[in-house]
């Protein structure tokens, strides 16, 4: 039998094993569902925060939450993988009329289709690539922030040893950015820019981590514990320097142990092709994998 040789370091992960949802306020939910349910196309969680106070939004494994308060920007972007780049166009059009008034808007671009919700949070839409988002057919592939100039190298270093998670920093015509693996094919993506960057206003981004412990008593060291949340769950917002403790970049991480009672919780996504006119039997869900 012929020996086979594999580079076993491509299946790594690190000690971030998911990427489990964003968290943006927002004050309206009936814009949101427009947007997000009927625009993208994507599934409100029919179990948890059913009210009007809150709402989860399936995308794939992974959630949007949308509580209902004061706006909130992520300073941003957030990259989903969507399966049929037509139908998603024909229903953004749709709603453009409902939207009207709101920050709402979308546009096409070779690589994605790029769309803004009611509030102004950026998503944009990619079509299903296994060579860049693994078998993922419906799924929330990357958050990618907006940092200041210089700081891509000291955050890709604070995730690497703090957080235990593989992280590179790339320079290429797309500009200096951290990126750093948070699941299989799932990333963060610190991205310098000139900008000037807006006030943090309270969003966050959840995670799921192997060792929980671990980076815990590293950030617990570092003075950077901002929630001791429940026996499963521990927040922090600050990434700093970790030489000289300059605060490089601020988003809450809601950090979870895979013990977490929510950890690989089945996830309803719906086919939004479905409609009372063209019905099918048997094709109501969508598959979040490429078959």
């Amino acid at each position: 039998m012929e020996e086979r040789h594999y580079d076993r370091a491509v299946e790594d992960i690190g000690n971030i094993v998911g990427l489990g949802h964003v968290n943006t306020a927002v004050p309206k939910q009936r814009l949101s569902t427009l947007f997000y349910v009927t625009g993208l196309g994507l599934t409100r969680d029919p179990f948890i925060n059913t009210s009007t106070d809150n709402m989860w939004i399936n995308v794939g494994q992974s959630q949007f939450h949308l509580p209902t308060g004061r706006i909130e920007i992520l300073r941003g972007i957030t990259g989903l993988v969507l399966p049929d780049r037509a139908a998603l166009l024909e229903r953004l059009d749709k709603v453009r009329a409902p939207l009207a008034g709101t920050r709402f808007d979308f546009r096409e671009r070779n690589d994605c289709v790029e769309t803004v919700s009611p509030w102004g949070n950026r998503i944009h839409c990619h079509a299903p690539d296994q060579d860049r988002f693994g078998p993922v057919a419906l799924g929330m592939a990357y958050v990618q922030l907006d940092v200041r100039p210089g700081s891509a190298a000291g955050i890709a270093r604070f995730y690497r040893d703090v957080l235990a998670a593989p992280a590179d920093l790339i320079d290429d015509g797309d500009g200096r950015r951290a990126r750093v693996m948070v699941g299989a094919k799932q990333y963060f993506v610190f991205r310098e820019t000139d900008e000037p960057e807006p006030a943090f206003d309270g969003h966050h981004v959840q995670i799921d981590v192997a060792d929980f412990s671990g980076p815990h008593r590293r950030l617990q060291a570092l003075g950077l514990v901002t929630e001791e949340s429940s026996r499963h769950q521990y927040r922090f917002r600050d990434i700093v320097d970790l030489d000289t403790r300059r605060v490089l970049f601020t988003i809450e991480h809601e950090v979870r142990s895979m013990q977490h009672p929510m950890y690989a919780r089945a996830l309803v996504n719906r086919n939004p092709a479905q409609t009372g006119m063209n019905y099918r039997p048997g094709r109501d869900s969508m598959p979040w994998s490429i078959p």
